[in-house]
């Protein structure tokens, strides 16, 4: 009962910490998610049956916690892929800005063979 019951408590932890927008500095925001998906996954391990009524129910509750957990780590993934695409983006821009010839396009050049 003790680790199911560790296991939804972690669970709803990371919850309130995905669902936190105060917290400022994303770094920071990844690691404590990081750290308490470590510590689900051992917890997750150790979780053996047979499991009695109030066990259940916490199990129950537990699926429906991962399934919202599922859906906002999701988006927080999609919003760090979309910040790398735009970094990339102004990465490419600015250095064509820097070296505006360094990718001549060829395509239109011929070679006159007639002398």
């Amino acid at each position: 009962m003790m680790v199911l019951q560790s296991f939804h408590d972690i669970s709803t932890e990371l919850l309130t910490v995905l669902q936190d927008q105060k917290i400022a500095d994303r770094d920071e925001r990844i690691d404590r998610i990081m750290q308490l998906l470590d510590q689900r996954e051992e917890l997750l391990s150790q979780i053996q049956p047979p499991f009695s009524d109030e066990e259940i129910q916490l199990g129950r509750q537990s699926m429906i916690l991962n399934q919202h957990l599922d859906q906002l780590l999701l988006l927080q993934k999609q919003e760090i892929q979309r910040d790398i695409k735009e970094l990339n983006q102004k990465k490419k821009t600015s250095n064509k800005y820097t070296n505006p010839y360094e990718n001549l396009s060829t395509d239109g050049m011929f070679y006159d063979k007639k002398k």
